[in-house]
């Protein structure tokens, strides 16, 4: 099930399953965390309801994945902080979360969208591409405390 982000402990859970999954998979360290914690906090504070949404998936009762849909400043709508839970993989959760995200964002009148992930998120990568994501860009990146990782920005143009 997917459901809005807005109840108790959601946004807290996004910043907490983003550090606690990322360290156990990639050897983040707390540097990444505090960046998901930043931008949680700027969509809670500063959230357009009628342009930016978040999304919540949960199975059994229990969260297991998230994204959010925020304003690029440009016309463009920017996915953020795509995630899902072991607990959930193998369901269809990170395509149902994407698929939620970019169908807001047209409907919203964006002219497309842009996401940034690194080369260590094959999963997620297969997902924007399988979406007519593309690549535009990549570059090193420090890695967040694992040594460094390519950054890599997708678009997709509606």
């Amino acid at each position: 099930m997917i459901r809005e982000l807005g109840r108790p402990g959601d946004l807290g859970w996004v910043v907490m399953a983003h550090g606690e999954l990322y360290a156990a998979e990639s050897g983040w360290d707390t540097s990444f965390e505090a960046l998901v914690a930043g931008i949680v906090a700027g969509y809670a504070a500063d959230r357009d309801p009628g342009r930016e949404n978040a999304w919540i998936a949960e199975a059994g009762g229990r969260r297991v994945g998230c994204v959010f849909c925020v304003d690029g400043g440009d016309g463009t709508a920017v996915l953020r902080v795509l995630l899902v839970h072991p607990d959930g993989r193998g369901r269809g959760v990170g395509g149902a979360l994407v698929d939620t995200c970019v169908g807001f964002a047209r409907t919203r009148g964006y002219a497309g969208m842009r996401l940034w992930t690194t080369d260590q998120q094959g999963a997620a990568r297969k997902i924007y591409v399988a979406r007519g994501f593309g690549l535009v860009k990549s570059e090193r990146h420090p890695g967040f405390g694992a040594g460094e990782v390519s950054g890599e920005t997708y678009a997709l143009t509606f």
